[in-house]
């Protein structure tokens, strides 16, 4: 092993994936010079093992599913779903776990890249360990932006590590359908890709631990897809989990549950939650314990490390864990990092380009289920909690002519949260086909705090979904 001597660049970004690519070229534009080190794939869990792959294969499976209610198209779609054909586009979509155009761009932006594994070796210094077995050293003159995400959090089963469970990763990767997949975990991760094997033929059982699926939003939206994954032939238990699983020589998963019942799967699938990956980038250097969420101020500020040169962005910090959350702020860190470089004082107030305020006021969300759940804002159980009177209006997206143009036979709900003080949405929630396109135009009025009274002469288009829009206002206003 060989150690060259050190590199300075004005910024160190550790982690390539979109918000660390973002951050790099926030700080790149601002004439800083820049340099990321990544030790897997650019462009990060996004593109290979999460947003992009899970999409691709999700999106005929709801797309039939629309499809086969409309007048005059139904016939033409009942059959099974062309499984090698829907691969084949996830691995197009997943740029077949190539980086090359991830690399391009990154060297067009003007920033470097370093293959290998950054740690902190204690202020503003970083090592990087290389494929080749070198030790590198970087020394940032400004900054080093932590962007390493987050990873799937195993639960402590005896003898997991034996098991070959699949993961995140895994589920959205697979070469070929399970004919039996179990899934443990009723959020997101779980639902999406539930909906979306069992659409590809495989024979789905998914466990809930509580009584519903996405626990963390409105209980229409889990009863919703419950019903549909249901129909779908899927096999949805609630108020049970895994207490102890094998692979048999057969290569079989075999589980006891919480209730004493046992299932026995092909493979399992753990969506459990998620980890931050910082058990190894040198947290200990700089007095931070290793395998830790990162916490920070609203300027994505290490707020336990003085200084003001170390910067947590995106999953990591455990703000709000959603690339698009993650993209936002790394264009806030790299308008403080740009600000403090050039010894500007920074103005962090509520509207300031150097305030992450959106990771707490309007975290949008869209589970790409059948129906699809889209939320922003606060829930109704989330406001209780926080002591906030909030009026609660709900409207059949199903009563909407635009609903019934989509399909004849609409399901759906749509619900927001008034501030009874304010006069402003708090909060939304749309479950229904298509209602992801809905969610902006909520994130927009809870943002902006847009006065009920004025949301009037918002106008929605004829016949369309939004206008669901006049019909909540309508109900408040009648109430």
């Amino acid at each position: 092993m060989t150690t060259e001597n050190t590199r300075t660049y004005d910024v160190i970004v550790i982690g390539a994936g979109p918000v660390g690519e973002n951050v790099a070229d926030r700080t790149s534009a601002a004439g800083l010079s820049t340099v990321i080190v990544e030790s897997e794939l650019a462009g990060g869990e996004c593109s290979y093992w999460a947003c992009e792959p899970s999409k691709a294969l999700l999106r005929p499976a709801l797309l039939r599913a629309d499809a086969v209610h409309v007048p005059g198209l139904g016939h033409a779609v009942r059959g099974p779903l062309d499984t090698e054909a829907v691969l084949a586009h996830r691995d197009r979509m997943s740029a077949d776990w190539k980086d090359d155009g991830q690399v391009e761009w990154i060297k067009s932006a003007g920033i470097d890249l370093l293959r290998g594994h950054g740690r902190l070796a204690g202020e503003r210094e970083v090592s990087v360990q290389t494929p080749a077995g070198h030790t590198l050293r970087l020394r940032a003159r400004h900054a080093v932006a932590l962007c390493t995400g987050s990873r799937a959090a195993l639960p402590p089963l005896p003898g997991i590590e034996n098991l070959r469970p699949w993961t995140s990763r895994e589920a959205t990767s697979a070469r070929k359908p399970p004919r039996r997949l179990a899934v443990a975990g009723a959020g997101v991760v779980g639902v999406e890709m539930a909906t979306a094997w069992q659409a590809l033929g495989s024979r789905v059982t998914l466990l809930a631990r509580g009584e519903r699926l996405l626990p963390r939003m409105e209980p229409f939206a889990g009863e919703l897809v419950t019903e549909r994954l249901r129909e779908a032939g899927a096999d949805v238990r609630f108020n049970v989990s895994v207490v102890a699983a094998e692979r048999a020589r057969d290569g079989e998963v075999r589980t006891t549950l919480s209730d004493g019942g046992e299932l026995t799967a092909d493979e399992i699938l753990f969506a459990t939650g998620r980890a931050p990956r910082s058990e190894d980038v040198g947290l200990d250097t700089v007095g931070l314990a290793p395998g830790d969420w990162i916490a920070t101020d609203d300027s994505l500020t290490v707020t336990a490390v003085p200084g003001n040169w170390l910067y947590a962005v995106g999953d990591v910090n455990r703000r709000a864990l959603f690339t698009h959350q993650g993209k936002y702020q790394a264009r806030i860190a790299g308008a403080v990092i740009g600000a403090r470089a050039r010894g500007e004082e920074l103005d962090t107030g509520r509207w300031a380009p150097h305030s992450s305020t959106a990771d707490t006021e309007a975290v949008p969300g869209v589970v790409f289920t059948d129906p699809e759940v889209a939320s922003v804002g606060l829930t109704v159980r989330e406001a209780e909690r926080a002591g906030r009177a909030v009026e609660v209006v709900d409207y059949e997206i199903g009563h909407l002519a635009g609903a019934l143009q989509y399909r004849p036979d609409y399901r759906g709900k749509a619900r927001v949260l008034i501030d009874r003080d304010r006069q402003v949405v708090v909060g939304a929630t749309f479950a229904g086909p298509g209602v992801g396109e809905l969610l902006y135009s909520a994130t927009v009025a809870i943002t902006a705090e847009v006065p009920v009274e004025r949301l009037w002469h918002a106008v929605p288009a004829f016949p369309t979904i939004s206008e669901v829009w006049l019909r909540l206002l309508e109900i408040r206003r009648d109430s």
